[in-house]
């Protein structure tokens, strides 16, 4: 007795590989309830075949070599629990998730499946400021030739919970009738001003009249974001001392301690001011906001492997 191979088979033997593409597809969008439901199938059915669809896009997308990469964490449960995202910025794409969490061992997984070859050609790793990441890229096996460059999305989240510890102070300062301009303008103060409404921005001008250190604080936050426009670490780090300059007698302590990690972090920010660095950072942050759409929509990915798929295949062209 012979069994024959039939290429258009999916892994089932119940569905052709047509089927199981219609299934992907309509899964990149949809949760698993929902297209099971419509194609009247189980859901672990649908599920075993979204995953042949991804991993045929894995396939296809072949063996990555990158040269530029962005490292990143996710939570994938409560009680901070990590894994690790490593993404091909040049090409757009995520090409690795693992680890146990977010340490050096965990990010040294990357590297050992990546390979001594590979690793020696990465020209540029963009990390946020955990120590962890950034050494496990310089040791030596890994990455050491690689220059370090520092998210500027993390930093500005640094600067925004900085902006709204001021807001925080303020408003613990003040009491009675004096509070009634501080009130309710949390996010309004984090916004950028160009992304305000109307009525945002006559809410701010009202606050500013009222709280001179909160409009310093805000056009301090709105000002920071010049630093990635120079294309020379001379003139950038001339704007930013000029910047920490006007901090003097402002009583903003969250901005004086933001502006001394900047400082400490320094090697890492001026590299973005080299024209051959200037990737594309709204990747990163992008790439983010779709991860964490796709733990929303599944709410809680109790198949880690299935999370894996999800995430490695997200950036990539559906089939």
């Amino acid at each position: 007795m012979k069994n024959e191979r039939l290429d258009w088979l999916a892994d089932n033997p119940l569905y052709t590989k047509r089927f199981a593409f219609l299934v992907g597809r309509r899964c990149r969008h949809t949760p698993l309830k929902e297209v099971a439901e419509e194609l009247f199938l189980d859901r672990h059915a649908v599920k075993e075949l979204d995953k042949q669809y991804m991993r045929e896009q894995l396939r296809r997308a072949g063996t990555p070599a990158p040269r530029v990469i962005g490292i990143d964490e996710i939570a994938v449960a409560k009680g901070h629990r990590y894994r690790i995202v490593v993404s091909d910025l040049e090409r757009g794409r995520a090409i690795w998730f693992g680890g146990k969490d977010r340490s050096e061992a965990s990010l040294d997984e990357f590297f050992a499946w990546l390979g001594p070859g590979k690793c020696s050609k990465i020209r540029l790793a963009v990390m946020d400021m955990w120590p962890a990441f950034r050494n496990a890229t310089l040791k030596e096996g890994n990455a050491p030739q690689a220059t370090i460059l520092y998210d500027k999305f993390h930093i500005l989240k640094h600067l925004g919970e900085a902006m709204d510890k001021v807001r925080k102070r303020e408003y613990a300062r003040l009491s009675g009738a004096d509070r009634r301009f501080i009130k309710g303008q949390r996010y309004t103060l984090l916004s950028h001003w160009g992304n305000l409404k109307t009525e945002g921005r006559t809410a701010l001008k009202r606050l500013f009249k009222a709280n001179k250190r909160l409009h310093k604080a805000y056009l301090l936050k709105e000002s920071f974001g010049q630093l990635w426009d120079y294309h020379r670490p001379g003139w950038a780090r001339r704007f930013f001392d000029q910047w920490r300059d006007a901090l003097r007698w402002q009583r903003l302590d969250p901005f004086h301690k933001f502006a001394t990690m900047v400082s400490s972090h320094w090697d890492g920010i001026e590299a973005y001011c080299h024209e051959e660095n200037k990737v594309p950072l709204g990747f990163v942050e992008g790439f983010n906001n779709k991860i964490r759409a796709i733990q929303r929509r599944a709410y809680g990915f109790r198949d880690e492997e299935y999370l894996r798929l999800k995430i490695l295949t997200c950036m990539l062209p559906k089939l």
